[in-house]
C-alpha cells in the first residue's frame, strides 16, 4: 500500500512546479507585451505616439534588445551562483524590470526608452536563468516527470504570452488611442508599457508571498559559493570527463539553436512589419491588431504543450524508449524551415514593395508559418531546458543555464540584422535563406544525435 502510494506522488507534480508557472507567466506577460508593441512604438511617428525611428534602425535595435535580454543570464546565472542564490535573484530581476517598465511608460523620449531598455535588460539578467534552474531543482536527475515538468512550466510561458499582446493591444490601438482636433491619431504605447509593469508586480508578489511555502530553501544558497565543509569540498572538486562531456554537449547544442532562435525571433521583427503592411488583417469588416499576432504562437503553445507533454511520458515508458534530446531538436529545426517555406508562397504573391502591394497575403499563411515554428519550438526549447538542468554539472547549473540562454541572445541581434536586410533584399530573399538555412542544420543535427546522446550518458 505504501509503496502505490508512493508511485502515486511521484506521478503528480510538485505544487512548487506550479508557482513557478504562474510567477513565469506574469513575467512573460510583462516581457511579451512590451516586445508586442515595441517595433510598432519605434516605428510610429512621434505625434502619433511613438519615436519615429526608421524601420532598419527599430528592427536592429529591436534585434540588439532581445539578444541583450538573453545574454545577461550569463552574468545573473554566474552572480547567483557564488553569491546571490537564485531566489534572491529572481527578486532582484523583477524590481528592476518594474522600474524599466515604469521608465517606459513615464516619457516618451530616446533618452527613457534607452534606460528603460537598459534596465530591462539587467533584470532579465537576474531573473530568466534562475527560475528554469529552480524547476530542475524540483526533481531528482533521473526523474522521468522531468520533460514533462519543463513542458508544463512552457505552458506558463505562453499563457502569458497569449495574454499580453491582447490585452496591450487593446489598451495602445483601442482603448487608448485618440483623434486629435487636426485628425491625426495618437496611439497610447504607454499605456502597454504600463501595463506589462503592472503584470510583473502581480509575479513578484505570487513568488514572495508563496515561495517558502512551496519551495522550502531550493534556491536560497548560492550553490557555486566557496565553503569550508567537506561536502562543499567535495562538489567543489574539479569536473569529472562525464561532466566535461556533457557541457560540452550543452556547447554544441547551444551553437545549433542560435540559427533556429534566429529564425524564430523574426516574428517581433520582420514578421510584424510583413503582417502589418502585406497582410490582409479583415475579418468580417473588422481589422485585427497587428499587435494581436504576437499571441498566435503562445495559443498554439497552450493547445499542443499538454499533447506532446503526454506523448514524452508514453514513448518515455514504451519499450523502444522517448526520441532523444538531440533528435527532437533536429526535428524542430526543420519544422521552423518549413514553416518559412509556407510563408514564401504568400511573399511570392505579395512581393517586398509595400508602395506597389498588388495583392495582400491571406492571413492563414501568417497563421500556418506560427503553426509550424510553434511545433518546432516545442520540439526544442522546453527539452533544451530540461537537458541543461538534468546534465549540467551542480556547480555550473545557473551559469550554464545562462549559457544555453545566451544562444537566444547572439540569435536575436543576428534576427535583428536579418530583419533589417528585409527592406533592402526583401522578404523572399531572407525568408528564403533563413528557412532553407534551418532545414539543412537540423538534418545535420539529426545526423549527429547518437554521438551527442553517448557523450551525455
Amino acid at each position: 500500500m505504501d509503496a502505490a502510494v508512493d508511485n502515486k506522488a511521484r506521478k503528480k507534480h510538485p505544487p512548487g512546479l506550479y508557482l513557478l508557472f504562474l510567477t513565469e507567466m506574469w513575467e512573460r506577460f510583462s516581457y511579451y507585451g512590451m516586445r508586442a508593441i515595441l517595433v510598432l512604438y519605434l516605428t510610429t511617428s512621434f505625434v502619433s505616439g511613438g519615436l519615429g525611428f526608421s524601420d532598419s534602425y527599430a528592427m536592429m535595435l529591436y534585434g540588439f534588445f532581445t539578444g541583450a535580454v538573453y545574454l545577461t543570464p550569463m552574468v545573473g546565472g554566474y552572480l547567483s551562483d557564488r553569491f546571490l542564490g537564485q531566489r534572491l535573484a529572481i527578486t532582484i530581476g523583477g524590481i528592476t524590470m518594474v522600474v524599466g517598465n515604469l521608465v517606459l511608460f513615464a516619457h516618451q523620449s530616446a533618452g527613457a526608452l534607452y534606460l528603460g531598455l537598459i534596465l530591462l535588460i539587467v533584470g532579465n539578467g537576474f531573473f530568466k536563468p534562475n527560475i528554469s534552474t529552480i524547476v530542475g531543482e524540483l526533481y531528482e536527475a533521473n526523474d522521468p516527470r522531468r520533460d514533462a515538468a519543463f513542458t508544463i512550466f512552457y505552458m506558463g510561458i505562453n499563457i502569458g504570452g497569449f495574454l499580453s499582446p491582447l490585452v496591450i493591444g487593446f489598451l495602445y490601438n483601442d482603448l487608448f488611442k485618440t483623434t486629435t482636433m487636426d485628425g491625426i491619431i495618437q496611439y497610447g504605447f504607454k499605456y502597454g508599457f504600463l501595463a506589462a509593469a503592472i503584470g510583473m508586480i502581480i509575479g513578484q508578489v505570487i513568488f514572495n508571498v508563496f515561495g517558502n511555502r512551496y519551495l522550502g530553501d531550493i534556491g536560497k544558497k548560492p550553490t557555486g559559493a566557496p565553503d569550508r565543509t567537506v561536502d562543499a569540498q567535495a562538489k567543489n572538486k574539479p569536473l569529472t570527463k562525464k561532466e566535461k562531456q556533457r557541457t560540452t554537449v550543452i556547447i554544441i547544442l547551444t551553437c545549433f539553436v542560435i540559427f533556429f532562435w534566429a529564425g524564430f525571433e523574426q516574428a517581433g521583427s520582420s514578421l510584424t512589419l510583413y503582417t502589418e503592411r502585406f497582410v490582409d488583417r479583415q475579418i468580417f469588416g473588422w481589422e485585427v491588431p497587428t499587435a494581436w499576432f504576437q499571441s498566435v504562437n503562445p495559443v498554439f503553445i497552450v493547445i499542443l504543450a499538454p499533447l506532446f507533454s503526454i506523448l514524452w511520458v508514453k514513448l518515455a515508458s514504451s519499450k523502444r524508449g522517448d526520441i532523444k534530446v538531440p533528435s527532437k531538436m533536429g526535428i524542430g529545426m526543420v519544422l521552423l524551415g518549413l514553416g518559412y517555406m509556407i510563408l514564401l508562397i504568400a511573399v511570392m504573391k505579395t512581393g517586398s514593395d509595400e508602395a506597389n502591394i498588388q495583392v495582400k497575403a491571406n492571413i492563414m499563411f501568417i497563421v500556418l508559418t506560427y503553426l509550424m515554428h510553434t511545433m518546432g519550438e516545442l520540439m526544442l526549447s522546453p527539452v533544451g531546458l530540461s537537458l541543461v538542468s538534468r546534465i549540467a554539472p551542480i556547480k555550473l547549473a545557473s551559469l550554464l543555464m545562462g549559457v544555453w540562454l545566451a544562444a537566444s541572445g547572439i540569435a536575436n541581434i543576428l534576427a535583428g540584422q536579418l530583419a533589417a536586410f528585409t527592406q533592402t533584399l526583401g522578404y523572399f530573399e531572407i525568408f528564403g535563406l533563413i528557412g532553407l538555412m534551418a532545414i539543412v542544420l537540423g538534418l545535420i543535427l539529426l545526423s549527429v544525435s547518437k554521438k551527442l546522446v553517448q557523450m551525455m550518458d
